[in-house]
């Protein structure tokens, strides 16, 4: 029998605090998976209304897949997290857009009518588990020419698109990292981040335990100056710095999905309507253009321009990626629609979780801005993609 699609929300959001990866970090010696079990326990927390056993699926994604962000990841926080042993959950890998196509691939689940509810996020320990750690690239990667030996270090795709792209200049990229440090600065202090964070346990040797309320990433007062002054560890004479691109970070992510006529029968409030999504693929070399085709692709299919779009949550992986973006589209670099509480160069870029915090945050200015219908979150992947997600504000004054 055919199936008709069903309306498919976005209920609620959470994440741990991002952590600087690393021994000095606030998560040195915490788990990953015990980092997503307390995301996925406070969701349900906060949905007292949502009976455990009527989740349908959880979905956990983690780039690198080993240690204690192995074992199956979606299936074994589930169980860690006290879900009922009859909910299933799976591990998925796509990079950076890890928790992004956990919850485009849910949603689309949802929609078709296999499940009802599901929980989608993501987890990265870079701490614990560096990008590429165990990884043997195929050695016809290179000997068979499919790729620049660029590709494989995403400092260096970056200075690609530096290459690609010269009217972004280094000062340009790094004007962009002040704003997003200050745009941080400024959404913490009028208190719009913390609704999302999840306090966490933390311990270490020196000071034993303790609870991890607020990013440890964000650089308040970061001038033009300081960042002039750092390296460029990719290229002699380049452009990228570890004051224009996110960090080596650790977090997790989780959201609640449903479909819209069973999250309000469950008294769940939605907060916005998935649209639709894409993604793209790019030469590996120049990942960071990854965005640009997917969100081409997508705006054409609903019938949409960039002017119909009035938020846009994009990660900060590099300046130079968002620019690259912004450019194309022809956004001004300051846009009030981009990232207007900041972006990952400040709050920290844990690979694989990082799609829900974009959704967190376009939730949580939806609910502010009535006046906007629709909104992207959207970012680059590794090995050569992009990932675009196109949601409506279920609360647009336009629909009343």
């Amino acid at each position: 029998m055919p199936r008709t699609a069903r309306d498919v929300v976005f209920v609620d959001g959470v994440r741990t605090p991002f952590g600087k990866a690393g021994p000095k970090g606030q998560y040195a010696q915490t788990r990953a998976d015990d980092l997503v079990v307390r995301a996925i326990r406070e969701l349900m927390r906060r949905n007292p209304s949502l009976p455990p056993e009527r989740v349908d699926e959880v979905a956990i994604a983690a780039t690198t897949q080993t240690g204690d962000q192995g074992l199956t990841i979606g299936r074994s926080a589930a169980v860690l997290a006290g879900l009922p042993k009859s909910v299933p959950g799976f591990a998925i890998d796509r990079m950076c857009a890890g928790a992004m196509t956990a919850v485009t691939t849910t949603g689309a689940g949802i929609s078709f009518g296999s499940y009802d509810v599901a929980i989608a996020g993501g987890v990265e320990h870079m701490g614990r588990h560096p990008m590429g750690e165990g990884v043997d690239p195929n050695p016809r990667f290179l000997a068979d020419r499919l790729v620049d030996p660029s590709a494989l270090v995403m400092g260096s795709t970056a200075e690609n698109l530096h290459d690609r792209f010269p009217q972004i200049t280094k000062e340009r990229a790094d004007a962009y990292a002040v704003r997003s440090q200050q745009k941080v600065a400024a959404a913490y202090a009028a208190g719009k981040i913390q609704p999302d964070l999840v306090p966490t346990a933390i311990r270490s040797a020196e000071q034993g335990w303790g609870l991890a309320t607020e990013d440890e990433p964000p650089r308040p007062g970061t001038t033009m100056d300081d960042l002039a002054r750092l390296k460029t560890p990719f290229r002699v004479h380049g452009n990228v710095t570890a004051g224009n691109a996110a960090g080596l970070n650790d977090g997790a992510t989780a959201c609640l999905l449903a479909a819209e006529d069973v999250a309000r029968d469950l008294g769940l409030a939605p907060r916005m309507r998935l649209v639709d999504f894409s993604f793209a693929g790019v030469e590996p070399e120049v990942m960071g253009v990854g965005p640009v085709p997917a969100t081409e692709k997508l705006l054409a299919r609903n019938s949409l321009t960039m002017d119909d779009i009035g938020l846009i949550e994009i990660n900060e992986a590099f300046a130079v990626q968002v620019l690259a973006f912004l450019e194309h589209f022809k956004i001004s670099d300051d846009d009030v629609r981009v990232n207007p509480w900041g972006g990952a160069i400040a709050l920290g870029h844990p690979l694989a979780s990082s799609g829900v915090r974009l959704m967190n945050q376009l939730a949580r200015l939806f609910g502010e801005r009535t006046d906007v219908r629709y909104g992207l979150t959207t970012m680059c992947v590794g090995m050569g993609m992009g990932g675009t997600v196109l949601w409506e504000n279920v609360n647009w004054e336009g629909a009343k």
